[in-house]
């Protein structure tokens, strides 16, 4: 009952996504919806001239339209105090359509393009117990913003928790002027928006669904075509945590089975009770039979037997509460949760009421139907006797117990089986000993080669580099590549990077062919480096030196040489195809500084070398740096989190199965004390005893395993075709499944099949 409680609080947990917000069900993210490769999905990342169509043509559909920001962290100083804080700009609104709970200031404090609403823990982090309002906060050392707003911190299960601080989209367009240049080939801007009461997702998604479509048939047949595959879709509040990819394959399918096996659990340990009900039900003849000769019904021996089971099902829930309450930090520290026991909450007291009924009901049915049918006759004359047949029902539910746990088990082995055939995956670079700072103020700009002089002097730093995305993640698409006048076709674009002369000397680049990029040779600013990837795309056996025309859309068509194919980088997700990309040089555009360090220096050592020249020459930006091997781990964390899950859930599981397990071995060795004490005078040894004793429930275990194998197979292939980059299924799996519950088995009988045969056959005769 606690492991179904817990499943049940981290189910509502991610049930409740977002919920937290007065208007979620009226809120929605403007996304673009199509099919890419036959599969159905969303991408919310939009051109800035969609907001103002939507605001000048489609406007009464809707309370609120919003533009804002990627959030992103930012660098928030007041005086010598300089935190990273993760935020976003947003139209004024926000705080409104969000039902943001002000604890100071009010929710209109966005109006002002030089204001800043923070979150409590933010304010508390910069101001300490001060009052923030009206101080004067630097955001990323070119905008100053007055604090108008203090708001309360978004509970965890949330899609902005981590959202330290708001301020107008406005104060970032006036400091980057380029974003207002945009057109509509440039997708990089969310638009929230707030339907008015009355519409529904929808009937308004129907009708702004070629919003985009009608504002670009005149520009190119390229840019018309993405667009017929794109139509314009509100993306409903209430889908963005489960259903974000419009599939139910990913988070919701998670849940759903998370949902199942907890379900298992508590059946399991019903079953329990069942088992060890029925198993001693020749003690309990005599009882039923006095009852009913004096004149009892069995409905009301039924009701008996149902309140004994009830009984029990409620000291369970207060010993459960108890363990819930212990274990939750532990729990929560598992599944990424910050999840409490909402004891003051009279919904959690009626789960728990539902949670013991149905328990007691479902573990009181059948021993309770079974008792209250014996004959009083026979039961009270010592006739009644338990038979063959009498052991069937238990004998299934021991089946069913074993054959959850092996699937389990399997299920288990296979998870972590597919994280560690990603973790093992070729990633195209040296992620060890790289690390990525991010250009997070204007300070960093013009400065790269005076920091990578001063790091090489500290003899800490083998190399450097700038580079558009960070080696972790590609932030740039583009389409518009041909060969000798053909299109090349790449149907969710190529990742499009600009880097330095040395960013493959830095990251450590595998080259198939050709050379890396050099600083001596200037015609280098029109070469191409591709990976294997965009090589196959082409359909080039030998690329290096082939022109690539580049009609991106946003500048002018150019002609590359390729230079060199490098293997495959793995920048978004492990499981997935790499990304066709291609590298070139540029001095614009570039937002990450990646160093190698000195694989002779102490990390410790480099790191604070590395930072004391951060601080001398960029001093209005804290010293913030990730490793890359480090970001990397971080792309296993939702799987290795289902796998931590699905093997506590196996563990369990195989640990409830042994304990009715032992219940029945104590229960059929005390049944035929007598008929060992026999065998034992008659010679029998103690092996062929314990073995006498073991072989039914051997037996049943690998009826278990042969059932669980099919089962689990064909749930673990559905789960597996997921991933595009996936193991296969091996045969030793379910090999080392059986064996593995079979061991346990013997080790859980052994013990009373043993302690039987080593009894003194006259003390057991005697007492007969």
């Amino acid at each position: 009952m606690a492991v179904a409680m817990l499943n049940i609080f981290w189910i509502w947990d991610e049930l409740s996504f977002n919920k937290h917000h007065q208007n979620y069900d009226r809120i929605a993210k403007v996304t673009k919806r199509g099919l890419d490769e036959g599969k159905l999905n969303a991408n919310a990342w939009l051109p800035l001239p969609l907001a103002d169509e939507l605001k000048a043509n489609y406007n009464p559909y809707f309370k609120h339209i919003l533009l804002a920001s990627p959030i992103k962290e930012s660098i928030l100083a007041v005086g010598e105090k300089k935190l990273s804080i993760k935020g976003e700009f947003i139209e004024p609104g926000a705080s409104e359509m969000l039902s943001l709970k002000m604890l100071r200031g009010s929710q209109s404090g966005l109006q002002d393009q030089h204001s800043i609403m923070l979150s409590s823990s933010t304010a508390k982090a910069i101001f300490g117990n001060q009052d923030p309002i009206n101080k004067v906060v630097q955001i990323d050392k070119d905008m100053d913003a007055k604090v108008t707003g203090v708001y309360q911190d978004l509970p965890h299960n949330t899609e902005f928790y981590d959202v330290g601080f708001f301020a107008p989209f406005e104060l970032w367009t006036a400091a980057n002027p380029w974003i207002k240049e945009q057109s509509w080939n440039n997708h990089f801007i969310n638009t929230y928006v707030e339907i008015k009461p009355g519409k529904s997702f929808e009937q308004v998604s129907a009708i702004i669904k070629d919003a985009e479509l009608n504002k670009i048939r005149n520009m190119q047949e390229r840019q018309e075509e993405v667009a017929r595959n794109r139509q314009i879709w509100l993306l409903p509040m209430s889908d963005w945590h489960l259903y974000s990819d419009l599939s139910s394959n990913g988070p919701a399918r998670v849940v759903w089975m998370i949902g199942i096996i907890g379900a298992m659990v508590l059946l399991l340990a019903c079953i329990n009770f069942m088992n060890l009900s029925t198993a001693r039900s020749e003690k309990r003849a005599k009882e039923v039979g006095i009852r009913k000769a004096i004149g009892s019904l069995r409905g009301q021996l039924i009701r008996q037997f149902f309140s004994e089971s009830i009984l029990v099902s409620i000291l369970a829930f207060v010993v459960a509460t108890i363990l819930v309450i212990v274990s939750i930090p532990w729990f929560n520290q598992i599944a990424a949760k910050q999840m409490v026991i909402p004891i003051t909450n009279p919904y959690f007291w009626l789960g728990g009421f539902s949670l013991i009924l149905f328990t007691g009901l479902i573990a009181g049915s059948y021993p309770a139907l079974y008792l209250s049918s014996f004959q009083p006759i026979k039961a009270l004359k010592g006739e009644f006797r338990v038979g063959r047949l009498a052991a069937i029902p238990r004998k299934t539910l021991v089946v069913v117990q074993f054959t959850v746990s092996v699937a389990l088990i399997i299920g288990t082995i296979i998870v972590f089986q597919q994280i560690q055939f990603a973790k093992n995956r070729p990633i195209g670079y040296n992620r060890h000993g790289l690390i990525m700072i991010e250009k997070k103020t204007g300070d960093f700009y013009g400065k790269f080669e005076l920091l990578q002089t001063a790091l090489k002097n500290t003899g800490v730093v083998s190399s450097m580099a700038e580079s558009r995305s960070s080696t972790t993640g590609i932030t740039m698409w583009n389409g518009g590549f041909s060969y000798t006048g053909k299109k090349i076709d790449i149907k969710s674009g190529s990742g499009t990077l600009s880097v330095t002369s040395d960013y493959g000397k830095t990251v450590g680049w595998e080259f198939l062919a050709g050379r890396d990029f050099s600083s001596r040779l200037t015609s280098d600013s029109s070469g191409f480096v591709i990976n294997e990837s965009f090589a196959k795309a082409i359909g080039l056996k030998n690329p290096v030196g082939e022109l690539i025309t580049w009609d991106p859309g946003w500048r002018e068509a150019k002609s590359f040489t390729i230079l060199g194919v490098v293997k495959d980088m793995v920048a978004i997700s492990p499981y997935e195809p790499a990304i066709p990309t291609v590298f070139f040089l540029s001095d614009k555009y570039h937002t990450w500084i990646n160093v190698r360090l000195n694989p002779t220096v102490g990390v410790a050592l480099a790191l604070g070398k590395i930072e004391a020249v951060f601080k001398k020459i960029i001093p209005s930006a804290p010293f913030d740096y990730k490793f890359a091997d480090e970001e990397y781990s971080l792309k296993f964390g939702a799987e290795e989190r289902i796998g931590k899950l699905a093997s506590f859930f196996a563990i369990l599981s195989i640990f409830i199965s042994c304990l009715g397990l032992f219940g029945l071995a104590s229960f059929v060795a005390e049944q035929r004390t007598r008929e060992i004490g026999v065998r034992k005078v008659l010679g029998a040894s103690v092996f062929n005893i314990w073995k006498l004793l073991s072989k039914d429930f051997v037996v049943l275990v690998i009826l278990s395993c042969f059932i669980a194998v099919p089962i689990a197979w064909h749930f673990l292939s559905n789960w597996l075709q997921n991933y595009e980059y996936r193991t296969e299924i091996s045969w030793w799996i379910f090999i080392a499944a059986g064996t593995g519950a079979l061991l346990i088995t013997l080790l859980t009988v052994s013990f009373q099949a043993i302690k039987a045969a080593i009894a003194n056959p006259v003390k057991s005769l005697r007492a007969e």
